[in-house]
């Protein structure tokens, strides 16, 4: 009865009327908030009633540099990739080879959760809805930057740590979506950018689209990822994201985007083709993991009733709308996709910043459409933008702060060298070179580093490559009751990669 009414309220419902829109404002408030955000580059683009009234870049392709944004420049969408995979299990379970509710472990063997209750009863349903008791970005350490592949960061899901009981709750789960790309892969026989690639990509005539930054080699027209850093914005290279592509590895233009958003407008067929069922688009948008709606919230989003994660989707609602959309977050790109289905309208941009843009764009396209006035978006964003960015300096402010001076390490610094070893991650090594620490992460090797004294037994981790998710950092050498080194404690603060949940012990080796 529940799914009935849904689907009568997305695909049956007259549309509603809407004020006609002045493209050409449109265009020049994107514009404009490009240049106040200090965005180097994005593309935007708006499909309405099934033709694009909208699809154009701002800004250049890399600081510094002359070539412009247009509608066919690559981006990476980063987590919108979590679409495809909830869309090519779909078709898996259309075609009777899967249920949302398999249990994972009768498809992956391996598949282990924190205890025996969630290992047996985790479906491939709480993999795409963020339920699974696992915390937001919890385990995305094994991952990031690792030589781990897409099986084998599935297989270390039981060594990271439960943040709340079983369905009772919202976390947002990289490892969740990684393990659904490993379940298409043993059902299909192929992998899930294979997979993709043949039953959506290639039909759709999403050309432009590619899922791993290896294929950017012979590629023009890609945008160049860039980190904020003290007021500028620093070109920083690719990084690779294959092992975890299944989360977050397409790239992909505005132009081609839009023909994935007429798709989902559309029920799932184009031109007589059913890519997927429409009831399999109903199970996509029906809220199977609901937010809490808070009195800040509420505020900010005065026309919104109620939010929730859906299959590789966000669903809430706008202006009396149903709206399904997503970011995107990947090192030095953020991405949005929203689509309003019953009024046949879709957004989508891609920036090469790391700054909170997409939503302000957003909101504001919407307003228009709906005829609604609009409030100060852009510039409500930039406030709380700069709000958010002056909050993570006084966190570092605060950790420095505390630094002791003219202390000394504990142990001749002979003592700290050696293997560590992590069930959740692996081997970290402790070398000494030429009178200095040194730090490598076995499964990791770009996130080497040396490390110099700070105070006591904590020494400042200097990493010998950029990363776009953090810059300072400490490692600790927890010592025994015997003042012998025993483990490991990191302090790197960030918002997405947790080195603080890799406890590694010393090995005597």
């Amino acid at each position: 009865m529940q799914k009935t009414i849904f689907a009568f309220l997305l695909f049956v419902l007259p549309i509603l009327v809407y004020a006609q829109v002045d493209i050409q404002a449109l265009d020049a408030y994107f514009a404009k908030a490009q240049k106040d955000w200090g965005i180097p580059g994005m593309a935007v683009g708006i499909i309405k009633d099934g033709e694009v009234v909208l699809a154009k870049g701002y800004g250049v392709l890399e600081e510094g540099k002359d070539q412009a944004v247009d509608g066919n420049s690559l981006f990476a969408i980063a987590s919108n990739t979590k679409a495809f995979i909830s869309a090519s299990l779909a078709r898996l379970v259309d075609e009777g080879k899967l249920n949302w509710d398999d249990p994972v472990i009768e498809h992956l063997p391996y598949f282990r959760m924190y205890d025996d209750y969630a290992t047996q009863h985790t479906t491939v349903r709480d993999l795409l809805c963020h339920r699974a008791g696992l915390g937001t970005y919890s385990g995305d350490v094994i991952w990031y930057k690792s030589n781990y592949s897409g099986e084998e960061v599935a297989s270390r899901v039981d060594e990271v740590p439960q943040a709340y009981d079983f369905r009772a709750g919202y976390g947002y789960s990289n490892l969740m979506f990684i393990t659904a790309g490993e379940v298409i892969r043993v059902i299909s026989g192929k992998s899930w950018d294979e997979y993709a690639k043949e039953h959506f990509l290639a039909p759709l005539g999403m050309d432009r689209t590619v899922t791993s930054t290896n294929d950017l080699k012979e590629m023009s027209n890609v945008a160049t990822p860039h980190k904020p850093l003290n007021g500028n914005n620093k070109p920083i290279a690719w990084t690779n994201w294959d092992n975890m592509g299944a989360a977050g590895g397409i790239i992909s233009s505005a132009n081609d985007m839009l023909k994935w958003i007429q798709l989902q407008i559309d029920g799932g067929q184009k031109e007589g083709k059913q890519f997927f069922s429409r009831n399999r688009q109903i199970d996509f948008w029906t809220p199977h993991n609901s937010y809490r709606l808070s009195d800040g919230a509420r505020n900010t989003y005065p026309a919104r009733n109620f939010s929730g994660y859906g299959l590789g989707w966000g669903v809430f609602d706008y202006g009396g709308r149903f709206v399904a959309s997503h970011s995107g977050g990947y090192d030095g790109m953020y991405s949005r996709v929203a689509i309003m289905p019953q009024e046949k309208l879709g957004f989508v941009i891609l920036t090469n910043s790391m700054k909170g843009i997409s939503n302000p764009m957003m909101y504001h396209t919407f307003d228009q459409f709906l005829g609604r006035d609009s409030r100060a978006w852009s510039e409500e964003g930039l406030a709380n933008q700069q709000r958010s960015d002056q909050s993570h300096q006084q966190r570092l402010r605060a950790i420095k702060e505390k630094r002791v001076p003219a202390t000394k390490p504990d142990l001749a610094l002979s003592k700290y060298t050696g293997t560590y070893r992590c069930d959740m991650y692996g081997e970290i090594t402790v070398g000494l070179e030429r009178g200095k620490l040194t730090l490598d992460f076995k499964p990791a090797p770009q996130l080497s580093a040396t490390l110099e004294h700070w105070h006591y037994n904590t020494f400042e981790i200097k990493w010998k490559e950029e990363h776009a998710w953090f810059d300072f950092g400490t490692l600790q050498f927890v010592l025994d009751n015997n003042g012998e080194v025993k483990e490991l404690s990191f302090d790197v603060p960030n918002y997405d990669i947790f080195f603080h949940e890799i406890h590694a012990r010393k090995t005597g080796e």
